[in-house]
């Protein structure tokens, strides 16, 4: 039992944060649309606007209630929660509060509000990947030593990460020029 409940949680993980990429991407481009002429803005943000609420209320919801359920009941057939286990679910809230915040921003399109910058938004993007990596690595190395090793990695990652925006984001300028 414990196993076939493990693969589903694992499952629906996956398609939770399938929807948690795709979304934000999809966030990216109606900020991007806000700078177009009309009607060409109106008619990218209504697709936009389709696209994003299937996506989360078919695909990205439903994935992070099922997270929410399987996981739980692997904890109570496991019994006890080792340490690792711990930390990774407190990346797990904080996963779900990105999650939560994502929401709003998703409300917000929805109505026609955008308040962040597709720059901004590529960032945020980039939250979910950083949760991800910190996730796995503790889910597999397990042991304290490994988990500071993960985390001094996961710096070193976020920092490349956020330069990598940075030269994108420059790239992207000089081309529009």
């Amino acid at each position: 039992m414990y196993l076939t409940i493990k693969a589903l949680h694992i499952i629906f993980i996956v398609t939770w944060f399938a929807g948690l990429f795709y979304i934000v991407r999809l966030f990216v481009y109606f900020a991007e649309a806000e700078e177009m002429e009309e009607p060409r803005k109106q008619i990218l943000q209504d697709q936009y606007r389709i696209m994003m609420k299937r996506l989360w209320f078919g695909i990205t919801w439903p994935s992070a209630i099922l997270t929410l359920i399987f996981g739980p009941w692997m904890l109570i057939l496991l019994g006890s929660v080792p340490t690792w286990l711990w930390i990774k679910l407190g990346f797990v809230l904080g996963l779900y509060v990105y999650f939560f915040f994502l929401h709003g921003i998703f409300k917000d399109l929805t109505k026609g509000r955008v308040k962040h910058t597709s720059t901004q938004l590529r960032v945020w993007n980039e939250v979910a990947t950083i949760f991800l990596v910190a996730i796995v690595f503790l889910v597999v190395l397990k042991s304290f030593l490994s988990m500071i090793w993960a985390m001094v990695g996961l710096v070193i990652f976020v920092i490349a990460l956020m330069l990598a925006i940075k030269i994108y984001k420059n790239i992207r300028e000089k081309k529009s020029r």
